[in-house]
C-alpha cells in the first residue's frame, strides 16, 4: 500500500470516501477538511503538558518515531513490551496513550506490523503475554481458558500505564485499550476492572471467554467500538456454547445495557461489506458501537500483512476507524490517579 511523504498510508479516492462514510457512522463525528486524509503522526496535535503529567519535560528513553522492546519488572516477572513514539513526540505536551495486545501465539511486534497503529498520533505500547497452556509455547492473556495460571496481566497493564506515566509525557484521561483475538478479549477485562483508567476499547476479533466479563461490574460507562468478521471461524461471529464465546452482537449488546444506552440501536451498512451498529443515548455518551464485516474472517480489517485466517477488507482500515471513536473520549477527572 502507498505510503504518504508523512508516513502514514494513503487511500484511494473510493477508499477515502469509504472510510468517510464509516467514521462517520461508527464515531458521529463531522468530518471535514483533513479528516477525509488518513490519520497520520502529525494529526491532532496533543495539548501542553500539565504541571502532574510525571514524565513530562523528562528526555524521550528512546527515539521518537521509532519501536524498542522494553523490560518491566511485574508481579514478580520480567515483562516486556514494544514502544513506538510519534516522529514528532515531545516532552513539552501530554500525548494519549494506545495499549494495543496481540492474540495468542503472537507479539507485540507482529500486532505493530500488521495494524497500522503506529500512524496513530499517539503513544504505542505493544505488551507481550506469558507463555500459557496447550500446544505450542504461545502467549496470552489473563481471562483466557490457555492463559498462564497465577499471572495477573490486569495488574501488569497498571504497572506498565504508571512506567508510561513516569518516562513519558502522557495525558492520564486518554488511554485507551485494543487488541485482536485472545487480545480483544482482554481489552473487555480491563474495562471491567479499570474503568478509572482505561478511556475506551477497541477489541478485534474478539475471544470474549466467560473469564473476561464475569462479575463485571465497571466503576463508570466505558465507550467501546467492536470489529468482527461474520465468516470468522476462529471465533465464530454466532458465538461458541461448547467454548464459552457469546455472540458477538449479544456481547456489544451486554455493553450497552452496562451503559444504559436507551435509544434503539440503528444499524447501516455503509459498503457491501460493512455494516455498523451504533447504540447512543448512554450514560456519559458511553456508546458503544459495531462494525460487522461480512464474510470477513479471524482478521484485522485492513492489515497490512497477515493477521489471521479467512478474507481481510480493504474498505475500511481499523486503527483508522477506531481511532476517530476513540479520541473522543477521557476518563473524568474525578477517577484518574
Amino acid at each position: 500500500m502507498k505510503q504518504s511523504p508523512s508516513g502514514g498510508r494513503r487511500l484511494t479516492p473510493g477508499r477515502t470516501r469509504a472510510l468517510l462514510r464509516t467514521t462517520v457512522a461508527a464515531a458521529g463525528l463531522a468530518l471535514v477538511g483533513s479528516a477525509l486524509a488518513p490519520v497520520t503522526a502529525g494529526a491532532a496535535a496533543p495539548k501542553p503538558a500539565g504541571a502532574s503529567a510525571t514524565g513530562c519535560r523528562q528526555p524521550a528513553p528512546q527515539q521518537p518515531g521509532g519501536s524498542e522492546l522494553r523490560t518491566l519488572a511485574s508481579g514478580g516477572l520480567s515483562r516486556t513490551y514494544q514502544l513506538h513514539l510519534p516522529a514528532d513526540y515531545t516532552p513539552r505536551r501530554d500525548w494519549p496513550v494506545v495499549l494495543a495486545f496481540h492474540g495468542r501465539g503472537n507479539t507485540g511486534v507482529g500486532t505493530e506490523e500488521f495494524s497500522g497503529l503506529s500512524n496513530l498520533p499517539a503513544i504505542v505500547a505493544y505488551p507481550n503475554g506469558v507463555i500459557g497452556t496447550g500446544d505450542g509455547d504461545r502467549q496470552a492473556w489473563q481471562g483466557a481458558p490457555y492463559a498462564a495460571a497465577g499471572v495477573d496481566d490486569v495488574a501488569f497493564t497498571g504497572d506498565l500505564i504508571d512506567e508510561l506515566n513516569r518516562t513519558l509525557c502522557v495525558d492520564k484521561r486518554r488511554v485507551y485499550a485494543t487488541g485482536k483475538s485472545n487480545g480483544a478479549g482482554f481489552t473487555g477485562l480491563l474495562a471491567c476492572r479499570m474503568a478509572d483508567r482505561i478511556a475506551a476499547i477497541a477489541p478485534v476479533a474478539g475471544a470474549f471467554y466467560p473469564e473476561t466479563g464475569e462479575n463485571c461490574r465497571p466503576s463508570r460507562p466505558v465507550p467501546v467500538i467492536d470489529f468482527h468478521g461474520t465468516g470468522d471461524v476462529t471465533i465464530p461471529y454466532e458465538g461458541d456454547a461448547e467454548r464459552g464465546l457469546p455472540a458477538i452482537p449479544d456481547w456489544t449488546a451486554g455493553w450497552a445495557e452496562r451503559n444504559d444506552c436507551r435509544a434503539r440501536p440503528r444499524t447501516r451498512t455503509i459498503e457491501p461489506d460493512i455494516t455498523i451498529t451504533r447504540r447512543t443515548g448512554c450514560d456519559h455518551g458511553a456508546e458503544v458501537h459495531h462494525v460487522a464485516i461480512t464474510g470477513g474472517g479471524h482478521t484485522w480489517p485492513g492489515a497490512d500483512s497477515y493477521s489471521g485466517g479467512g478474507y481481510v477488507t480493504e474498505t475500511i482500515e481499523a486503527h483508522e476507524v477506531m481511532w476517530q471513536f476513540l479520541r473522543q473520549y477521557r476518563t473524568p477527572r474525578s477517577v484518574v490517579r
